[in-house]
This record gives structure tokens, sequence and C-alpha cells, in this order.
């Protein structure tokens, strides 16, 4: 029996494949630990830009210092292994329902008394199921075809089985997540993901079903029939644009026109009225000019936008945006970027402030030392209940009584 401990860099996919490979090591009979007392690390690695590879390098070198054995995953290890050389170190390619097992073989099995130290721990919340891997679109500035391949759907029966999983460990929130999740149809089937929302929102046991990211593409009359259809679907729908200069989309490489972008808003906030969309912005790509990020900054404004990240353009090597260099200056991205959060930051209070007067059903997930708790919505706005009403995990119903900072407050109800 080993004491293993798995961390992640990067995003929620990264954070699901963390999840796949602790299952199988659990279900080998090994025990879950904190890093300082595990003799088997685990480090799932990042490669978005050269500073996450960095980080990731940081991070094995550092497991690599304290661990009897390492193992390394995940996108950085995927485009270049040999940056992870330290002693002791096993680089394992692939995705990760793959990794896991191999892991798992390599640690082999525990004897049959070995068991969990957490079996069935309280307090849970969100949990991310990943229902695809890979990206055949190769937008220009971005690596991740080149580290996880092509679009690949897991089965219905991979998927069901995690969710089944997540909701037996208490998890009340199940978030689908991929690479490109729209792309997702059933190996063994036709069906696509809108089948798939409807399966598993409506599982015994999930209080709440959200999607991560989606493409404008794959946001279709027929997939929001499902999501306005299925009770337990978030009020929430986090929908890239990256910029709304047709110029800078086609040098971008985007799949979708600034008219397709605005059709994916329309029908989505068509079938649900109250859905809080919110979207991420490039700013200082090596096409983009001052009237350029008018246009987006003027079609943020319109489309009233709940939150809005902002990612200032850094060159990625290995991506075909490279060779256009850095041509937006650093001042310019500052100051664009200044522009484009002080924007979101209005829409946001703007949209908490309309809430005010309306209730929602909060997932818990913090509980602070005075006894306040803190946790999202169904629109994922974020609120702040009174001291000692409810505990990290906990569903409750609440009123919006008035705004705390960027949080609502939240006063419980009883459910009618």
């Amino acid at each position: 029996m080993a004491q293993f401990s798995v961390r992640f860099l990067g995003c929620k996919v990264s954070q699901a494949d963390a999840m796949l490979i602790r299952d199988a090591l659990r279900d080998a009979g090994h025990v879950e630990t904190s890093p300082d007392h595990a003799e088997v690390h685990v480090v799932n690695t990042c490669a978005l830009t050269v500073e996450a590879e960095r980080k990731s390098r940081q991070q094995v070198n550092r497991a690599a210092r304290v661990a009897t054995r390492t193992f390394v995953t995940g996108c950085a290890a995927n485009l270049n292994r040999d940056q992870f050389t330290a002693g002791g170190v096993t680089v394992v390619n692939g995705s990760a329902d793959r990794v896991a097992v191999e892991i798992a073989a390599e640690l082999g099995a525990a004897p049959a008394l070995a068991c969990y130290d957490d079996e069935r721990p309280s307090g849970r919340t969100r949990a991310f199921i990943k229902v695809q891997n890979g990206c055949d679109q190769r937008c220009a500035f971005c690596i991740i075809p080149s580290t996880r391949g092509v679009a690949e759907s897991r089965s219905r029966a991979a998927i069901l089985r995690d969710a089944l999983r997540r909701l037996g460990e208490g998890h009340r929130e199940l978030v689908l997540t991929g690479i490109n999740i729209g792309t997702w149809r059933d190996p063994a089937g036709l069906d696509d993901l809108s089948d798939l929302i409807r399966q598993i929102g409506g599982l015994d046991g999930l209080a709440r079903l959200r999607i991560s990211s989606i493409e404008p593409g794959d946001v279709t009359p027929r997939l929001m029939a499902a999501m306005a259809e299925t009770p337990t679907v978030a009020c929430h729908m986090h929908i890239p644009l990256q910029s709304a200069d047709p110029g800078v989309l086609l040098g971008m490489g985007r799949s979708y026109t600034v008219e397709r972008y605005l059709q994916a808003v329309a029908w989505a906030r068509e079938a649900i009225p109250e859905l809080n969309v919110t979207t991420d912005v490039i700013v200082g790509f090596p096409t983009e000019d001052d009237d350029a990020f008018g246009r987006t900054l003027a079609l943020v404004d319109a489309l009233g936008f709940g939150k809005v990240h902002v990612f200032p353009y850094s060159p990625r090597p290995g991506t075909r945006a490279e060779v256009l260099g850095d041509r937006v200056t650093a001042a310019h991205k500052d100051e664009r970027s200044r522009a484009l959060r002080d924007r979101s930051d209005r829409l946001g209070f703007a949209h908490r402030r309309r809430r005010i007067g309306s209730c929602d059903a909060v997932l818990v997930e913090k509980v602070m030392d005075d006894g306040t708790a803190a946790g999202y919505g169904s629109d994922y706005t974020r609120f702040v209940l009174p001291a000692n009403v409810a505990s990290r995990g906990q569903i409750v119903l609440v009123r919006a009584q008035g705004l705390i900072g960027d949080h609502l407050h939240g006063i419980p109800i009883e459910e009618p």
C-alpha cells in the first residue's frame, strides 16, 4: 500500500484528470494523503503558457526532492517530456484515462485489507466530470492541440460512472468539462451533448448541473432546449468571445464570426431569460489595433456579460501565431486590460444589483472563522450568508437582500 498525493496545474480539465488518477489509485487500495506525508507524488502539468510550464517544472522538482517516486503527466509532459529530468521522475504520456490505469499498474495493487482514510467524506461541493479531450480547431494562439491531440469523446458509460461516483461521495454539483465539450458524441451512438445533459441532469441526488466553457458555434437551439428543460441545469453559461473584431478573429483562427456569436447569446437568453453569460477576451493580439479593441469593448457593453475574464496576449512557442511576434506594446496591453476589467466590474455590479430581492439556491463552499458562509448561486453569483446558518456542502435557499462588496448578501428562507 502506497500513500500518494495528486496535484494539478491549470484548467478544470486538468482538475478532472487529477480526479481520474486519484480514483484509479484509491481503487487499487492506495491511500491519498497530504503532499508532506506522501511517498508517491503525481503532478498533472500545464502548458497553456510558458509561465505555466515553468511552474510545472517547479512543482515536479519540488516533488522529486521529497517523494520516493514521482509521476508526471498532463499537457507540459505531453508537449516536451525531456524538460522533466529530475531523478526519480517517471513521465507518463497520454490521456488521463490511460495514464490513470498505467500509474495504478506501475504501483500495483495494495493488500486487500487496505482502506481509505476518507471514505464518504462530508462537505463535498462541486466535482468536474470530463466528457472529452483534445480539440480539432487549432486556434492560432493555442498550444492545446499539440498537447492533447484531436478531439476524442469519452463513452457515455464512463461519464455516467464518474457522475454516479461523485454523487455517491457527496458532491452536490457536477460540472461537465472538456477541452471542447460541444464536440462530444457518444462513441457507441449518435447522441450529442444535449442528450448527455438530459441524462446526467436527471440523476438522483444531483442538486445542480453546470457545463463549463462552450464554443459559440456549439450553442444551438437544440442544446438550449435541453438546458432549459432540465431543472437541475444552472442558469449560467461561459461562452468565450476573445475579440469582437472580424479581422482579429480571423487572425486568431477562431471558428465563428461576430454575427454567429451574437446569435449564440440570443438563443441562450431566449431559452433561459435569467441566464448569466460570462466570457473570455484576449487583449493585445498582434493584429489588434485601437479600433479593433474599441469594437470588443462596445460589444461587451452591448451584451452585458456578468463577468469578463481578461487575458493579455503573449506569444506561445509552437503556435501558428508565434510568427506574428508581439506587436502590441506592454503599455497598450495594460491599458486595454484595465479598461476591460473596469467594464467587467461595472457590468458585474449591475448584474448583482438586479438580483436584489430574488431567490436562489446557494451551494456553500466555505465557512469562515466567524461562522459566516460563502458559496455560489445557480447563475454563478457569489453569496455571503449570515453566521451559523449553513455548513460546507449544504444547499441553502436564500433571498438576495443586498450587496457586500462583490458578493450578494443572502438571507435563508424556508422552501415553499
